[in-house]
């Protein structure tokens, strides 16, 4: 089955040239494990997330794996989805699925249901494969798509991944990316105090934690299921330690900050 793109030109632009514009081409790379990026469109957070591309590193690997994870937005399929063969297609050429080790991590899961129409309508992993294609034109994809945010799913998906990426002859090709905004339509104050609690939860890579203030708080990050599988996943692979990058608003785009969009893009070592 073949993907074909649906924010091409309005979330993000068609022409390589153009990516450059949200890149720091001059950033240290870095070996991580596992990275967290917005989704909204690249005029809004594409700086944030095109931050936190440039430092990813992999040396001698011209075919990384990108286990992609985001939010289920627009309710279609499973509640837990991943597409396991395929291809996208993309303004800079076709994506291949690694299919596997989506077939690994699978297996591996209680909880995943094959299903590429989960996929077909949702832009929170398309608008992270142009970075992607931009530093490694033949990588391969794992899209996961997430709608049930309970503990015990994230951890089984997490564990699976974690399983799967374990059993990989690549394993240290495979880098894993939470797609996620952060508090929506909130004023800037707000934003930034409600942000500060879930991003110091990601970097002390507490799951439950960040599960716990985001109800306590009513934090409207639309991907905190996806980092909570993110987090359960690089315990398990080892991580030793995470970074913030960059965080800004939609107000520093738009100038308005009555009610912004906040966006986190975090490395994880």
């Amino acid at each position: 089955m073949v993907r074909k793109a649906i924010c091409a030109g309005t979330w993000y632009p068609k022409e390589k040239k153009e990516i450059e514009k949200y890149l720091d081409l001059k950033a240290k790379k870095e070996k991580v494990i596992a990275s967290i990026c917005p989704h909204a469109g690249w005029i809004y957070s594409g700086k944030v997330a095109g931050a936190v591309y440039s430092k990813i590193a992999f040396p001698d690997v011209t075919q990384p794996i990108f286990v992609l994870i985001g939010p289920n937005h627009t309710g279609l399929g499973e509640p837990a989805s991943i597409m396991r063969t395929g291809e996208w297609e993309m303004p800079l050429g076709k994506v291949k699925i690694a299919d596997e080790l989506a077939n690994a991590i699978l297996e591996n899961s209680q909880i995943l249901e094959d299903d590429p129409d989960a996929h077909s309508q949702e832009h929170s992993l398309e608008v992270q494969i142009p970075f992607i294609q931009y530093f490694f034109p033949e990588a391969q994809i794992v899209p996961i798509g997430l709608s049930d945010y309970r503990l015990s799913t994230c951890q089984d998906i997490g564990e699976a991944i974690a399983i799967g990426i374990s059993k990989e002859q690549r394993a240290n090709s495979v880098i894993i990316v939470a797609s996620t905004d952060m508090t929506h339509y909130e004023s800037q104050k707000n934003a930034e105090r409600k942000d500060k609690l879930a991003i110091d939860k990601i970097l002390q890579f507490d799951p439950e934690g960040l599960m716990g203030v985001v109800r306590k708080e009513n934090i409207s990050m639309c991907g905190s299921g996806p980092i909570a599988t993110v987090l359960y996943t690089a315990k398990k692979l080892g991580a030793k330690s995470a970074e913030l990058i960059l965080y800004q608003t939609s107000g520093d785009t738009t100038g308005d900050y009555s009610a912004v969009v906040g966006y986190a893009g975090l490395i994880i070592k």
